[in-house]
């Protein structure tokens, strides 16, 4: 009978490695005399907006009650006309006050998305969207790239060796300032543009590795069945394809996610975008960042997870 084997010793080292990082941390903090306020990052997800309102005549406050949270302020008219109540959570007048029309006599209070949600939200669909149009452009082209046509071989070769040698960043750039401007476009459609041709590059090369990975004698069977062409990548080769390919499209689509924060050079507000316009207000420089980092670590985790629970379902219907 073989011998259990103990992993307690690791889980220690693995605990005395975290509390050593947060130690680290706390030193680096100390080192830079930084005051940490992450009191002020709440507000940044979601805060209650302050809507001022208005008295719409003219006249004196003759009455204000109180029903639970809110004040029923009573206007009686200059011109004694019918007394107009106006409902707030906090009054700012009292009874006996004259108010003009247009004057502010009290506040309401709404729940409003902060920056950081929104460009959390901004971050997610525009990754989507992008990542979408890139796996169609990447499996256009990976289909090219493996094609007996020199043309079309020749062009793919050339999209993807064009795109994985140049910087995103420089072509974003190219992509906003040259192609947007002739075409016209919003800085939105060229950001989701440049992130789908750059993406569809890599995934371009996966799915070319993918389909050459499936044994020749798949696409023979299938031909001797009677299939064509079309039928045989259709139905047996890609299906195979897209089960082995699917951990290295699943970090792709993750670094699109990390790779998404360049559009702010544009002024797409993306989280990195809210994150830089929070800190210029706040100057909770750490925090923010921090706050940001993590953001991007949820939503990539909750993907990795994502893809690999497609993975292992893939994996039992083999």
């Amino acid at each position: 009978m073989p011998l259990k084997r103990r992993t307690w010793p690791w889980h220690l080292l693995l605990a005395v490695i975290l509390i050593g990082l947060t130690a680290s941390l706390w030193i680096a903090t100390k080192r830079i005399n930084y005051e940490w306020r992450w009191d002020r990052v709440p507000q940044y997800f979601a805060y209650r907006a302050e809507l001022p309102q208005d008295s719409p005549v003219a006249g004196r406050i003759s009455a204000i009650t109180l029903a639970g949270t809110s004040s029923h302020i009573v206007i009686a008219p200059d011109n004694e006309g019918t007394p107009v109540t106006v409902t707030v959570e906090k009054s700012k007048v009292a009874v006996g006050d004259t108010v003009a029309e247009g004057d502010p006599v009290g506040d309401e209070f709404e729940w409003r998305i902060g920056p950081l949600t929104q460009g959390l939200w901004v971050t997610i669909w525009l990754s989507f969207i992008s990542g979408l149009f890139g796996l169609f452009i990447g499996l256009i082209t990976g289909l090219c790239r493996v094609s007996s046509n020199p043309t079309l071989r020749g062009l793919a070769i050339f999209y993807i060796e064009l795109i994985r040698g140049t910087p995103l960043l420089v072509q974003i750039f190219i992509f906003y300032f040259f192609i947007g401007t002739v075409l016209n476009l919003d800085r939105t459609v060229a950001g989701i543009g440049a992130l789908a041709l750059f993406v569809g590059a890599y995934i371009a090369e996966i799915i070319r590795a993918g389909i050459q990975s499936i044994h020749k004698g798949q696409t023979e069977a299938a031909r001797s069945l009677g299939m064509n062409p079309f039928q045989t990548m259709a139905y047996i080769v890609l299906p195979q394809a897209f089960k082995r390919v699917l951990p290295p499209l699943a970090g792709q689509f993750i670094s699109l996610i990390k790779d998404s924060s360049l559009v702010s050079v544009i002024a797409i507000t993306d989280l990195t975008k809210s994150g830089r316009e929070i800190i210029t207000s706040s100057f909770a420089t750490f925090e923010i960042w921090f706050t940001v980092a993590l953001l991007y670590l949820l939503v990539t985790s909750v993907l990795s997870q994502l893809l690999f629970w497609l993975e292992r379902r893939f994996a039992r219907s083999d």
